[in-house]
């Protein structure tokens, strides 16, 4: 997984918002990529980590511009599971390959997919999101690059946003580039699979019962049956506008984030283990940069040797505190 990263967008455009990642996959190809467990990665013993205070952070902070880089972990309070804690379950993520070249994962993803939707499209920002946008409001934080597609940052208020991985509201045809709303998707979804939801939900009161992913992929068994949407343009394939494993994030964008780097005197990192090199790469830029890292996460993440300080903390409380210190209120 290092060096490519999850998943937002499509071939017209070559990258875009998060992966689509599929716990168990129909009967065909076996999944190209091991699970997220077996992919979690772990300090080495011999690593020096600066483990600090909401006040260090004040501290080192206070006077300085800040880019924020985020990850799933941020977005926990709103009621999106992340990837990668202790307790998230093994996941195989879903490869550009096996979405584009067979016909039996695209009818896997997008069954889970129009389930899981209708979770994330009600979810929330929450005191994370919104203490960034105070921070960006006061000429704190210049902006903020996500890992997320959950496009919560933006609902937050925030102004400056780089969806790194894409957004989950969009979807684009692989042949002919047109692009619709996800919600456009979904009524065309609901009227081939008219009773698909109902048949999922069961006994359940809501969609919030099921396990659902950061990317809108839930947890559901029986695909077999569904009915993918074509393009009604084309009759082309469908994708989520999302940067899926196995993609790369379209250069421009991947520019756009180091000159949002460059652009401020620390990079505050919140919610991302940083396992992946799609995230890791703008710590190490400022590193070697010689601007403050501080990174604001539950558990280790692969930039802690990196980082000139690490609170091992929720975001949601860490993040409140320092907007509070940093810009009063």
């Amino acid at each position: 997984m290092l060096g490519v990263c999850r998943a937002r967008c499509g071939p017209a455009r070559r990258g875009a918002t998060a992966p689509a990642y599929a716990r168990r996959v129909p009967s065909g190809p076996r999944p190209l990529a091991p699970t997220y467990q077996q992919r979690r990665w772990t300090l080495p013993p011999d690593a020096v980590v600066h483990h600090g205070t909401v006040d260090d952070a004040v501290a080192l902070l206070t006077g300085r511009t800040v880019t924020a880089l985020t990850g799933a972990g941020i977005s926990t309070d709103s009621g999106i599971p992340d990837y990668r804690s202790p307790d998230s379950p093994p996941r195989n993520p879903m490869t550009y390959e096996q979405f584009v070249g067979d016909e039996a994962f695209r009818r896997h993803y997008w069954a889970r997919n129009h389930v899981g939707w209708q979770h994330v499209r009600r979810t929330h920002p929450n005191a994370g999101h919104r203490a960034l946008a105070t921070l960006e409001a006061a000429g704190v934080v210049r902006g903020v690059i996500t890992q997320n597609v959950d496009l919560l940052h933006e609902d937050a208020g925030s102004r400056h946003v780089i969806d790194l991985h894409g957004r989950y509201d969009r979807v684009v045809c692989l042949t002919c580039g047109r692009v619709i709303s996800r919600e456009h998707l979904a009524e065309r979804l609901t009227a081939l699979n008219p009773r698909f939801l109902e048949d999922v939900l069961g006994e359940r009161l809501t969609v919030a019962d099921i396990e659902v992913a950061p990317d809108a992929d839930a947890v559901v068994e029986q695909t077999s049956h569904f009915v993918p949407a074509p393009c009604e343009l084309c009759g082309g394939v469908l994708k989520p506008e999302i940067v899926y494993f196995g993609e790369t994030v379209p250069r421009e964008r991947v520019e756009r984030a180091y000159a949002m780097v460059d652009d401020a005197d620390a990079l505050l990192v919140a919610g991302t283990s940083l396992t992946v090199q799609s995230g890791l790469r703008f710590v190490r830029h400022a590193a070697t940069s010689g601007k403050p890292v501080v990174i604001v996460n539950r558990g280790e993440t692969r930039g802690d040797p990196l980082a000139t300080l690490k609170i091992d903390a929720g975001t949601s409380e860490t993040l409140t505190a320092l907007a509070a210190a940093l810009v009063g209120g």
